[in-house]
């Protein structure tokens, strides 16, 4: 029997994503599918926000129910590309606590199951990506990051 290729491990080594802090998620749509902009149209200086599709308005609901449904859980600055979104998640300290519960990947879980769920159909790549932001630069740099990704699209290393 070919033993399958193990899978690569792409969390940071040691680190407790249960912890207080800011960090930059990027999830992608299975096989990079262009799911959540409508087809055909483009963006920039005429939209005040990407022109989502159907899907990508379950997307925004989801994205922006994560807020009421966790204590101590912010969504800082999302954006929805066509085949992917990039958000800021922050874990805020309970008084007495430094850590939160649930952690980075059960709060990603949840997300893509519940969006999964309401399309009807498997949306998502298994993994997604993460990045903690370490001090106030990086957010900064990150932040203009999501804010003009848009504009960029057809640059993107997520375009096909």
């Amino acid at each position: 029997m070919e033993k399958l290729p193990k899978r690569k491990n792409i969390r940071l080594n040691e680190y407790d994503y249960s912890q207080a802090g800011y960090y930059f998620i990027t999830i992608c749509t299975n096989d990079k599918k262009n799911l959540f902009w409508n087809v055909g149209e483009t963006y920039g200086g005429q939209f005040q926000k990407p022109p989502l599709s159907k899907i990508g308005e379950i997307v925004d609901l989801g994205i922006n129910k994560i807020n009421s449904i966790y204590n101590n859980v912010e969504i800082n600055k999302y954006v929805i590309m066509p085949n992917h979104i990039h958000f800021i998640i922050v874990l805020h300290a309970e008084e007495g606590r430094s850590k939160i519960t649930p952690t980075i990947s059960r709060i990603v879980q949840q997300l893509k199951g519940s969006i999964s769920k309401q399309v009807g159909f498997p949306l998502w790549q298994k993994s997604f990506y993460d990045h903690i932001i370490r001090n106030q630069q990086e957010y900064e740099k990150i932040y203009e990051y999501i804010e003009t990704n848009p504009l960029k699209w057809e640059e993107d290393k997520y375009h096909i």
